[in-house]
């Protein structure tokens, strides 16, 4: 059992108190004792009941005591009720080679798209949410997920250093993503390719076509320019930015691969959306997954104390009401 306002109870203390200070009282006071006249005494309390009037006090004032109970909110034993949720599946595969630093887009190509997916997940609503981070190699960062705030938390942190191996295996980060799911229906299940779409193997679409065979979606998020950008990469001095160079020399200029990224969307089934300086793509993408049908991912139990105040306030009228309705008048003879 427990209170929903405990404060409440004091007054329950105190009216208790009161109780055993009536109880101890020896001193009653009867303020008719100072009328001189015994027999004038005699005459105003002879149609009035002591017992009867003690019967009404104490009736009231145990009403007020059930009140009080009733006002601090009593739950008594519990109650389970189901809680569905329903979603779908989103896999965010986020390249992190160095591509990603060229600024094109500003601040960066990883910069925007952490930025945009962060908006995207705090819009998420009973979708579980993994992501896996990939450049020559893939690995899971994060596993599925309803924790949202994990997950921002994650995501804030990745950054184009963690994967010494560079490179962009867009089809070891396809595969990395069909291995999050769980094996459970396939027609929920979305992977988020977000990359600058520079594919070092060559494999992506067909390994997007066999996804797609089993159910699953695969979109593509191109991060970049057409005109594309320099690659900027750690300097000595402080202030002095250098620039990724081939080895004749020559500076090296990424460009966004939208022909790849449109055909691993066409091959897996899924969209290409674009994260560039003058568009709020994860709007866009936020409306894909809420025009998608629903799963339920998990069912919980919750279990609440149950409010029982109504079994104390009635209790309470019922002897409030016997108190005023009471007669005082004795009985005649």
């Amino acid at each position: 059992m427990s209170f929903r306002y405990n404060w409440v109870l004091i007054v329950l203390v105190i009216q208790l108190f009161y109780w055993i200070y009536l109880y101890f009282k020896k001193n009653n006071h009867n303020d008719f004792s100072t009328i001189s006249n015994i027999e004038v005494l005699k005459s105003l309390t002879k149609k009035i009941s002591s017992k009867f009037i003690l019967m009404k006090n104490r009736l009231f004032l145990l009403g007020i005591f059930f009140l009080t109970i009733a006002s601090s909110g009593p739950q008594i034993g519990t109650r389970v009720r189901p809680i569905e949720r329903k979603g779908v599946d989103l896999v965010i595969v986020l390249d992190t080679s160095k591509s990603m630093d060229a600024n094109d887009v500003t601040p960066s190509r990883l910069a925007k798209a952490k930025f945009e997916l962060n908006r995207l997940i705090r819009n998420l609503n009973g979708d579980r949410v993994a992501i896996i981070v990939f450049a020559g190699s893939s690995h899971m960062y994060l596993p599925l997920t309803t924790d949202y705030e994990t997950a921002l938390l994650f995501l804030n942190e990745i950054e184009t250093d963690m994967i010494p191996n560079q490179g962009t295996s867009l089809s070891s980060a396809i595969n990395t993503a069909l291995t999050a799911f769980t094996k459970e229906i396939d027609k929920f299940k979305v992977v988020l390719l977000v990359t600058d779409g520079e594919d070092h193997e060559g494999q992506a679409i067909d390994i997007a076509k066999k996804a797609a065979l089993n159910g699953m979606t695969i979109n593509t998020v191109g991060v970049g320019s057409s005109e594309g950008g320099l690659i900027p990469i750690e300097s000595k001095g402080a202030g002095n930015i250098q620039y990724k160079r081939d080895k004749q020399g020559r500076l090296v200029t990424s460009k966004l691969d939208q022909v790849i990224l449109k055909e691993i969307a066409q091959a897996g089934k899924g969209s290409f959306y674009w994260f560039s300086n003058n568009s709020d793509s994860h709007n866009e993408i936020e409306k894909g997954i809420k025009k998608m049908e629903k799963k339920t991912i998990s069912t919980h139990e919750f279990s609440e104390y149950e409010d029982r105040y109504q079994l104390f306030s009635l209790i309470s009228l019922i002897l409030i009401i016997i108190s005023f309705i009471c007669p005082t008048k004795a009985k005649e003879l």
